[in-house]
């Protein structure tokens, strides 16, 4: 099952509590457009049906069925620049 480093905590926490959002956002992993192979990241008030849920301390992330076979092996990390963007990296778990 995909696993979530301290950057990527600390980041999908900056990127859902931001004011507005509902207190269930997370992040939601899907396959990206059929042409590209690769993932689209979005937040997301809630899972959808069949999604798995990947729970770790107050964050969340809904992992499309589809994303979640090519994510078992992987370790999401992220980056914060000090402009306050956030860029998320697939790496194979340690």
């Amino acid at each position: 099952m995909l696993t979530l480093t301290d950057q990527a905590v600390a980041a999908i926490r900056s990127l859902t509590t931001r004011p507005g959002l509902p207190a269930q956002t997370g992040l939601r992993i899907a396959p990206g457009q059929a042409d590209s192979g690769g993932l689209s990241l979005s937040l997301a008030d809630g899972p959808q049906a069949g999604d798995r849920v990947i729970e770790e301390t107050d964050v969340q992330v809904f992992v499309q069925p589809d994303a979640a076979t090519v994510l078992e092996d992987k370790e999401l990390d992220a980056q914060i620049s000090e402009d306050g963007e956030v860029s998320f990296l697939l790496q194979p778990q340690a």
